[in-house]
């Protein structure tokens, strides 16, 4: 079996009145998953921190740049049987304006904002949902940990 923890998982939360809404994006047929709502993923690349990736690849997939960027002490754990691969995979939570527009990479071919209300049963995945607690009572919530859990932003670079 191997083990791997070069990928990140980046939750896309908007404000939306007095709530939030998640960003779901649905993979093209032809991909891996294809089908499937989800939020972003990827890997890092040589010399890349988690938290660089998950900028980066929130930009490569939906052409957001945050407004804030959260770390999540959840880690999502999975197993994948046709890799025999153990993945770790640090989380994070990506706020943005609730303007912005969306721009979808080829991996994806359409995207919905689901209702924090609704979120719970719009992610399938349950380390996605464990996610989705932490980061509502945490983040959204403004949990004790919040101050203590926001990355520092580098300058736009998209």
């Amino acid at each position: 079996m191997n083990v791997r923890y070069d990928m990140v998982q980046c939750f896309v939360v908007r404000p939306a009145g007095e709530s939030h809404e998640f960003l779901q994006m649905r993979r093209a047929a032809g991909d891996f998953m294809g089908g499937t709502w989800q939020t972003v993923y990827g890997t890092s690349n040589a010399g890349e921190t988690a938290w660089q990736a998950a900028l980066r690849e929130l930009g490569e997939e939906t052409g957001l740049w945050p407004t804030a960027l959260y770390q999540l002490d959840t880690v999502n754990t999975f197993y994948l049987a046709g890799a025999d691969t153990l993945w770790h995979v640090p989380m994070f939570c990506a706020m943005v304006d609730s303007a912005a527009p969306v721009a979808l990479n080829p991996e994806h071919d359409d995207f919905r904002w689901m209702p924090r209300a609704q979120a719970m049963d719009a992610f399938m995945w349950p380390g996605e949902r464990n996610g989705l607690v932490e980061l509502c009572r945490e983040i959204l919530d403004d949990g004790k940990a919040k101050p203590y859990l926001r990355i520092q932003l580098p300058g736009r670079k998209m």
